[in-house]
């Protein structure tokens, strides 16, 4: 049997397709976290995860996932080669007359080429046109573009022989949880630092702190994950505009996140410090609107005199690495005191340590155990592991 025919197959049984787009060094605890909630043939690609769902998973996924930037749903798949092949190709792919009227805004987004469509920009232009062009011979008028809050956004992936036209449920990027209006220099997307938690080992049994905590999202996500706190429960998703959505399952889905939540469970210690007062006011307000004031403390002060919960715990930071704040002098001598520290006052503590400076984290005078490679914001960084004895 064809793949070609396995894909029809599995429309007409309600399998959807998928792609949830995940952080470079994610990969595989992405696709861990989709098998966990129900995904079914899921694959770890370059930051991404293929896997096949029936709706009510594909809900779910929304709702709970922590480490994706956005779900795509497949549609269609159609040969394509050039211009034209494109274009009628987009126009027979969906029922446009259905998915998409001219009061409803939209946009395109292009990933990946073949020797006929080598420019992203122009083949997002052709796919707009496509869709235009049949909406004014329907209708005699066009949807809008919009870039920033569409009601239905189209992603076009080109490989050598074909296109695959996909559906991006998500409404803006999944990192963005609703919690943090107030954000540091340099912030942490939620979903970077749910993963790199994740990626520390820590379950949720010992303390867990952040000398450098800046607007506090480590430990956010931290305790967000420990509760079972559904990272979407609390937001709006451009599925819920889509011409298939099944408002009964949605609101069942968002029953059983909510059920999975343990909001009574009680945490070990988890403690940020940060030095600048302003920087202090963010992360507090931050913990409050996630609502974990009763699960995190931020101490204002410099973390050289930190006092540490006694037993063994875990550390973890995002110090500044000299891409956007910090001068290189005063963060040597940053990296120098925190080594120091950590080797004086935190023997049995692990710490783990988000590097995007070789020559910076040396100054720690440590040897790292584990190096996870990831991308922070396009800067290539490694989550680093020290065991401190």
């Amino acid at each position: 049997m064809t793949e070609a025919w396995h894909r029809q197959t599995n429309r007409r049984r309600g399998v959807i397709q998928g792609i949830a787009v995940l952080p470079q060094g994610l990969e595989e605890i992405g696709a861990e976290e989709l098998v966990n909630l129900g995904a079914k043939q899921v694959q770890p690609l370059r930051r991404a995860a293929a896997f096949e769902a029936d709706m009510a998973c594909l809900y779910r996924l929304h709702l709970q996932c922590r480490y994706p930037f956005r779900f795509l749903r497949e549609v269609a798949r159609f040969p394509c080669h050039d211009r034209e092949s494109l274009y009628f190709g987009i126009q027979n792919a969906l029922e446009w007359e259905r998915w998409l009227h001219p009061s409803m805004s939209f946009r395109v987004d292009v990933s990946g080429s073949n020797p006929g469509l080598s420019h992203s920009h122009y083949t997002a232009l052709q796919v707009k046109n496509a869709v235009v062009d049949l909406q004014r011979n329907l209708w005699g008028e066009r949807s809008s573009i919009d870039l920033d809050e569409p009601d239905l956004s189209l992603h076009v992936h080109l490989s050598r022989q074909e296109a695959r036209l996909s559906l991006d449920g998500s409404g803006g990027s999944l990192h963005r949880r609703g919690y943090r209006s107030a954000m540091g220099l340099a912030p942490l997307k939620e979903n970077l630092a749910a993963g790199l938690v994740r990626l520390s080992g820590w379950d949720g049994s010992i303390p867990l702190v952040d000398p450098l905590c800046g607007s506090g999202t480590l430990l956010i996500e931290a305790a967000s994950w420990a509760l079972s706190q559904a990272p979407g429960l609390h937001r709006s998703f451009a599925l819920e505009g889509w011409a298939d959505f099944n408002a009964e399952l949605w609101e069942e889905e968002q029953r059983r996140a909510q059920a999975r939540e343990q909001p009574t469970r009680t945490l070990p210690i988890l403690l940020g410090c940060e030095q600048n007062p302003d920087v202090v006011e963010q992360a507090r307000h931050n913990v409050q609107a996630a609502g974990l004031s009763g699960a995190i403390t931020i101490q204002a002060g410099d973390f050289r005199a930190l006092e540490l919960p006694s037993g063994p715990g875990v550390l973890v930071c995002n110090p500044p690495y000299g891409e956007r704040i910090g001068e290189r002098d005063e963060l040597e001598q940053l990296y120098s005191d925190l080594g120091a520290m950590v080797k004086e006052r935190c023997s049995g503590w692990s710490l783990w340590l988000l590097s995007g400076n070789p020559e910076l984290t040396g100054a720690l005078r440590m040897k790292a155990s584990r190096r996870v490679p990831v991308s922070n914001g396009g800067i290539d960084c490694r989550w680093l592991h020290y065991e401190i004895r």
